[in-house]
């Protein structure tokens, strides 16, 4: 028997039943021993447009049943050598979102102190922000690909500084990321004034805006990133909305003319051997999407990050 965690095979028990788990593993009270943390964080509180998203972790986890453990497509086994559980929902204040962003930056330092993964199912946007005030407390100011319709750059928003589309002007003004190593990928649509993308390429983030990426493969976009980033350590934060609506038409603030799910898929099958030290996927709201679709996306897209992270094997 494989001394790692190993899902549920829909071989010995039925697919529609089991724990609501990730992929049916196993639950963990403890970090001891683990690789890999998978957690959720159910918060709609940081959203501007439509609210949802705090049912996201619980979906995903459903629709991930169907996920069996093996790539096909790369030949990434990840539970033949890593130790990978579901270590349950983050307890945030569903009533204050300056305290959620408090409990979710406290539970990753406790995380951290642990030579373990974080891979966080959101939740809003808003997330990213706590998780990188921990995760660049661990490991310094990191290098980050960001893959979203919007570029989350705002000072504030009705006159609140800490909201999901402020997120990575906080980041870079804290010193949480390094901005010539930030990548944003996917983003697009419309916005308030002609500077809305391009201040934050004054800054040293580098844009690659959806229009840009139609019609094409974006594994040597992907290979590019991997080139350029190095050895440092990375963090990857995948917004659902990045794909276009016909996809994932479950999330907060749709934009269309978005990514495909090949593309996505492509993306992060590239960033295979980057110093991965955390990651999150955000914004499925499963309330606009009745069918699943987007959880179902969202859930495989999380295990191809799973796929690429540091000291998976491949078969």
């Amino acid at each position: 028997m494989s001394e790692f965690n190993q899902p549920i095979s829909g071989n010995d028990l039925a697919r529609f039943s089991g724990p609501n788990t990730f992929m049916r593993l196993p639950a963990a009270d403890s970090l001891e021993g683990l690789d890999v943390a998978v957690l959720g964080i159910p918060m709609d509180i940081g959203t501007s447009w439509r609210a949802g998203t705090r049912f996201g972790p619980k979906q995903i986890r459903a629709e991930s049943a169907m996920i069996r453990p093996y790539n096909m497509a790369t030949g990434a086994a990840p539970f033949d050598s890593l130790q990978i559980a579901d270590i349950g929902d983050l307890a945030i204040n569903t009533f204050s979102l300056a305290d959620s962003l408090r409990i979710i930056r406290e539970s990753y330092d406790a995380i951290l102190a642990h030579p373990v993964i974080p891979v966080a199912m959101g939740g809003d946007h808003s997330i990213t922000l706590p998780i990188l005030r921990a995760i660049a407390a661990r490991h310094g100011p990191v290098a980050l690909v960001h893959v979203d319709a919007h570029a989350d750059v705002n000072d504030e928003m009705f006159g609140e500084r800490e909201t999901h589309g402020t997120v990575f002007r906080r980041a870079r003004e804290e010193g949480l990321i390094d901005p010539a190593k930030t990548y944003q990928i996917g983003i697009r649509g419309t916005g308030y004034a002609a500077d809305d993308f391009t201040e934050a390429a004054g800054w040293g983030f580098q844009q690659f805006p959806a229009q840009n990426l139609w019609h094409r493969s974006l594994a040597s976009l992907g290979a590019e990133i991997r080139r350029d980033i190095g050895t440092g350590p990375v963090y990857v934060t995948y917004d659902i909305d990045s794909l276009d609506p016909a996809y994932a038409p479950g999330t907060g603030t749709p934009e269309i003319g978005g990514l495909t799910t090949p593309q996505a898929m492509e993306l992060i099958r590239a960033l295979k051997g980057l110093n991965i030290v955390g990651c999150d996927l955000v914004e499925v709201s499963p309330p606009y999407d009745l069918s699943g679709n987007t959880a179902l996306t969202g859930a495989n897209l999380l295990y191809e990050l799973i796929c690429v992270l540091p000291g998976v094997t491949q078969r």
